[in-house]
């Protein structure tokens, strides 16, 4: 069978009794996590829900992530994850853009009301037709009494398995449609590039955001495919990760450079560091370089060679990897994964010239490179030539075929992992009534990487609006990986002769 889904039904045929999640004190066998996702299957089909339909989903890493994510592939469904931190407004847009006819959502806290927003989005929404909320505990969830027992939905190689959303240059976030192949075939590569042995399976901590792709391909994917264990941590705290670590037999770590910033910071009182680094077999980082003293502290105090890999949503993700059992080249996103091909190309897609000092930019060919922009076809013939994706990032490439990214896709700040593209931020801060002209941009940060900054020259009369003032407005209307924590205010920008912001001389 094609559908995406199989890996959890062959997995529950040959481990039904292993360990599938563990999340606080819960424990659901494969058994039990295949027979809730059938629930939701039969709660989908009853709602009227059918193959090729969009369900969307809004979930931190709680046992209802895999539950559901399952769920809707088995009845054929597309599944749409969002991102936790959305607002509304956000919420609302991605479902009408991707033509979600159903949404779930986790009930929340009081510091982030997921549920309340998911609510208010989907009374905005003009397509979605069913809401279901996911309260703290699962013998409430709205599949309760369901059938557990359903057919997997069989479904086309090239149907679309999950559209990832992605922020973009034009502004407003596109769903990269991710084939059921796409998504199967780049989670099972994992088998060699990790070096997984089924026969003595990994238990992996699951601490990136399953709504991510690579939370979702290489951790929660990669433990189903490979019959592992995913221990969730809904929030990543390092002290918190380590005792994990330890009391879970963790031998799986994938994170952003970040959390192994955070882990090599944890005091080792009250935490024993040796014993929850004991039993680690493969650290995975991605999503921007881990500088090499964090590679050589971590080695040194964890006995394990981190791994660095590169990819994109459009990827799904993982297009490079470092070799495993190797020596890790510093800075390098190591070399193409089995089954896909890199190479370098110019402005107008031509090849640049295959020698070690030629930089590029990189475009990807393979299984893992998806269908296109969801109802873009403008946007997915710019993107994909051939059959060949092209990244926005510039690299390098040595004589062994390692690479190494130069730069960054044009404008992209990357904060704490996650993408955050300028457009879209500006957009929204041109609306405030007091903001005439605005420059959004990336600057240093030692926690995340970049922090974002807002440079805005005021309207006139404007003279009561503070800096705080706008940092709150801009709070409360964006994502809190995306609104500026800077905010400076100038009385000019510098532009370009065709009056485009030249971001260079802020």
């Amino acid at each position: 069978m094609t559908n995406l889904a199989a890996l959890l039904d062959s997995t529950t045929a040959r481990h039904p009794d292993r360990t599938a999640v563990v999340c606080g004190d819960s424990r659901f066998s494969y058994s039990r996590l295949d027979q809730a996702s059938n629930q939701v299957a039969q709660l989908l089909v009853a709602d009227g829900v059918g193959p090729g339909d969009k369900v969307a989903l809004s979930c931190p890493n709680l046992p209802y992530f895999p539950i559901v994510y399952f769920g809707i592939l088995k009845a054929g469904a597309t599944v749409v994850p969002l991102n936790v931190l959305l607002k509304p407004g956000e919420i609302a847009y991605h479902l009408d853009d991707s033509d979600a006819v159903a949404y779930f959502a986790f009930e929340g806290t009081a510091d982030l009301p997921i549920g309340a927003w998911a609510r208010q989005a989907y009374e905005e929404s003009d397509r979605c037709r069913s809401l279901f909320l996911l309260p703290a505990g699962t013998a409430q969830a709205p599949w309760a009494g369901r059938p557990a027992t359903f057919e997997t939905v069989d479904v086309a190689d090239d149907d679309t398995a999950v559209i990832l959303y992605t922020s973009g240059t034009t502004g407003r976030p596109k769903g990269a449609e991710l084939r059921h192949r796409n998504m199967r075939d780049n989670v099972l590569a994992g088998k060699e590039i990790f070096a997984v042995d089924e026969a003595r399976p990994d238990t992996y901590l699951c601490v990136l955001p399953l709504f991510h792709s690579f939370g979702q391909t290489v951790v929660q994917n990669g433990a189903v495919a490979f019959g592992g264990t995913l221990v969730m941590q809904p929030r990543f705290d390092a002290e918190a990760a380590l005792t994990l670590m330890l009391a879970e037999t963790v031998t799986f770590f994938a994170g952003v450079p970040t959390m192994y910033w955070g882990l090599l910071g944890a005091p080792d009182d009250g935490v024993d560091v040796a014993a929850s680094a004991a039993n680690l077999r493969v650290a995975v980082s991605g999503g921007s370089a881990l500088p090499g003293e964090v590679h050589r502290d971590f080695r040194s105090r964890f006995g394990v060679t981190v791994l660095e890999g590169y990819g994109l949503s459009e990827t799904s993700p993982v297009a490079s990897f470092s070799v495993y059992g190797e020596q890790p080249r510093v800075g390098s996103i190591g070399v193409p994964i089995p089954g896909v091909d890199m190479k370098l190309i110019g402005e107008d897609w031509s090849d640049v010239p295959d020698r070690p000092d030629a930089i590029g930019e990189i475009a990807i060919r393979g299984h893992n490179v998806m269908k296109g922009y969801y109802g873009r076809p403008e946007a997915t013939a710019e993107a994909i030539r051939d059959g060949w994706f092209r990244s926005g990032d510039i690299a390098r490439k040595d004589a062994d075929g390692f690479y190494y990214i130069v730069d960054r896709a044009k404008d992209m700040i990357l904060r704490g992992g996650f993408n955050v593209y300028p457009r879209e931020i500006e957009e929204l801060l041109m609306t405030h009534p007091a903001v005439s002209l605005v420059a959004v941009l990336g600057v240093p940060n030692d926690s995340h990487g970049e922090e974002i900054k807002a440079v805005v020259v005021k309207k006139k009369d404007h003279d009561d609006v503070s800096e705080a003032d706008i940092v709150a407005w801009a709070k409360e209307r964006l994502a809190a990986y995306k609104y500026p924590r800077i905010v400076e205010f100038r009385d000019f920008l510098p532009l370009t002769a065709t009056g485009k912001i030249l971001k260079r001389e802020i």
